[in-house]
């Protein structure tokens, strides 16, 4: 089985995604990690975050555990992931990687932007997480600030609405939901209820399957 979670920055699609795996005790990839890395390794060997070369180079260098997540899940890398992310090059080159995961026996489950649209259009499910733009910014405002990080709400939000336009509109894999995705808006939805929303569309799948 295979479940593809998709949508934009702090929708919670990745605790959906962590929960889902624990709960079918299947393997999970968040994808966002591969770009974050990418773009970690750009910066660290001072290399131009913009040379699509060179972060194509960087990209075929990565291993699927080599993060330290908490440097990567940081405001400033958040940004720039969104940068290599939006080159076809880099994309092109995790692709394999990402598939290759999703094959595993018994299945995974991967969270991103084009999981359901290109990694893996014949998963068994998919869902598109969403919620507006201001509970976006306050739920990354509460995460920054329980890790003791600078939390600006208004320039998180202008964070995000920038991260939003640069992934819906870029030539490669732009983020959108699958034609066949079911989609789970979390704005008012506190994180059990959206698991338990996440659960009904897996069961359902299942059934269907």
């Amino acid at each position: 089985m295979i479940i593809a979670i998709d949508g934009p920055a702090a929708s919670g699609k990745g605790t959906i995604a962590r929960r889902l795996a624990a709960h079918y005790g299947l393997p999970h990839l968040d994808t966002g990690l591969l770009y974050r890395a990418t773009a970690a390794t750009l910066i660290a060997e001072g290399r131009d975050l913009y040379d699509e070369e060179s972060a194509v180079s960087a990209a075929r260098g990565l291993g699927l555990t080599d993060f330290n997540e908490t440097t990567l899940r940081s405001r400033q890398m958040a940004e720039a992931a969104s940068v290599v992310a939006a080159m076809p090059g880099v994309r092109a080159a995790l692709i394999e990687a990402q598939r290759a995961f999703a094959a595993r026996p018994g299945g995974a489950v991967l969270d991103g932007r084009d999981i359901g649209t290109v990694i893996c259009p014949n998963a068994t499910v998919k869902i598109f997480v969403t919620a507006s733009a201001a509970a976006r910014a306050q739920r990354r405002v509460v995460e920054l600030a329980n890790r003791s990080e600078k939390a600006d709400y208004n320039a998180i939000l202008a964070d995000i609405l920038r991260r939003d336009a640069r992934d819906s509109e870029r030539a490669a894999a732009p983020l959108r939901p699958a034609d066949d995705a079911v989609q789970v808006d979390t704005t008012h939805l506190g994180i059990e209820s959206a698991v338990a929303e996440a659960l009904r569309i897996v069961e359902a799948a299942r059934i269907r399957a």
